[in-house]
């Protein structure tokens, strides 16, 4: 969706995720809601990689939640997007395919101008749970206080993501990469008990890794794109002459099968 903006449609676009941001981590709502994703690497981490949509864990009841996120942004969010950027918009819970799934609840947010074509921008916030096993840590941005998963656990929730989606998205290829240092010294026995608690066993992780190997090429160019369409261009310039997608992919590849064989040959 980035690749089509121009600057400025882009920097309100982020300017708008972080209103939602704020709003949430500021309001009784989000009491415990814990930022993650790649925005969470965005705005917490000053991330070279733009994020599409804005996601949350929450280990309550995901449905109750949503209504609540909804609630809050319809009557704090959509006015001020309206005073400071003059863009109308409407936030409701998604529906059609996106609402059948139990783990994942999300919310359609949508802004516009009615006179301007081509204007329309929308971001899904999602809400959904996942593995972690540290306590919940504050990070600041501005005064602002943002609840968040430790370093570990949200690296390890892109592995996890990398390898359990059913469709592989490039992005989480890209943050790993970007983030590898997060890994903590007992990440391989840490990433054993969040695939026990998925109930995927040792042999399917290292089938389901060996998939992705044997996709190199497909996976190099989705990488490609990512760096074309989310990632700062002088960033991305730099990756390029480095080795661009093909040494991310490589690094993340050789990365993944150190950390998960070991455990794999401990079993």
């Amino acid at each position: 969706m980035l690749s089509y903006m121009n600057n400025i449609a882009i920097a309100i676009f982020e300017q708008i995720q972080t209103l939602a941001a704020q709003i949430l981590a500021t309001h009784p709502v989000g009491h415990q809601l814990c930022l993650i994703g790649g925005y969470r690497y965005r705005l917490l981490d000053a991330s070279c990689r733009a994020s599409i949509d804005i996601d949350y864990h929450w280990e309550g009841d995901l449905y109750e939640k949503q209504a609540e996120i909804v609630e809050v942004l319809q009557k704090r969010l959509l006015p001020e997007v309206k005073r400071q950027f003059d863009y109308d918009g409407d936030v409701r819970p998604a529906g059609g395919p996106a609402a059948e799934s139990p783990a994942v609840r999300i919310v359609d947010m949508a802004f516009y101008r009615s006179a301007e074509r081509g204007s329309r921008m929308e971001i899904p916030l999602e809400i959904t749970q996942i593995p972690r096993h540290d306590p919940p840590v504050v990070r600041t941005v501005a005064g602002t206080v943002f609840l968040t998963v430790s370093d570990a656990d949200m690296i390890e929730s892109k592995i996890i993501a990398l390898l359990n989606r059913q469709f592989t998205q490039a992005r989480d290829v890209l943050d790993i990469f970007l983030f590898q240092d997060s890994l903590p010294p007992d990440a391989a026995g840490r990433l054993s008990q969040k695939f026990d608690e998925l109930s995927l066993a040792p042999a399917d992780v290292i089938e389901r890794l060996g998939r992705l190997q044997a996709d190199s090429s497909v996976h190099v160019q989705e990488i490609e794109r990512v760096l074309d369409t989310q990632v700062d261009p002088a960033v991305a310039a730099n990756l390029r002459v480095a080795g661009g997608a093909a040494m991310i992919w490589d690094r993340v590849m050789r990365l993944l099968t150190e950390r998960l064989t070991i455990e794999e040959s401990d079993s």
